[in-house]
């Protein structure tokens, strides 16, 4: 049972901080709207216009750039199951492939996009051809900060097909052959 002291506090606009009052009971009125509609259409283009970039960025071995469409929080996730890297640590990882004039080629074949309600996130999935990995899927989230969509999160993903699967995990059980020399 709710105390009603907590509920004639909130009542009466007391100091009650926000997070402690559930989402549920702030009235839609009294959350303020921005002044200009969303268009959905326009939000979803400029997302896949910086994914372009971003993957562009890459083929290009601009650094600045590609990592430029990043949140400061972001994190991508690798295909190895040990790569979840924050920022930084992608930006380590990265550094040298593009200090050498080439990090890598991934070009989307088809991607699904989808903005929510206020245009401050989206999320999206997308059909890679890769120059290195064969067939891949990325997904993510990515976030309008300040009106730029920048990439919150991603997930890189290798596509295996339902038929091919049991000899993939034969594969990820066995041994892993030593070195060639």
């Amino acid at each position: 049972m709710r105390s009603p002291w907590i509920v004639l506090l909130v009542g009466c606009g007391s100091s009650v901080p926000a997070s402690s009052v559930p989402a549920s009971s702030v009235p839609a009125s009294s959350v303020p709207a921005s002044s200009v509609p969303l268009n959905v259409d326009e939000e979803r283009a400029a997302i896949r216009q910086v994914l372009d970039d971003w993957h562009d960025a890459a083929s290009d071995a601009d650094e600045e750039r590609y990592f430029g469409h990043f949140t400061s929080d972001a994190v991508f996730l690798g295909t190895d199951a040990t790569e979840r890297w924050t920022l930084d640590e992608f930006r380590a990882y990265a550094h040298p492939h593009f200090e050498r004039g080439r990090a890598w080629s991934f070009r989307a074949t088809r991607r699904a996009v989808i903005v929510d309600e206020e245009g401050r996130l989206g999320w999206f999935d997308e059909e890679l051809a890769t120059e290195g990995l064969g067939p891949a899927r990325g997904s993510g989230v990515v976030r309008n900060e300040h009106g730029t969509w920048r990439i919150a999160h991603y997930n890189l993903t290798l596509t295996v097909p339902n038929e091919r699967m049991r000899e993939v995990k034969e594969l990820l059980a066995a041994d892993p052959a030593p070195p060639s020399n």
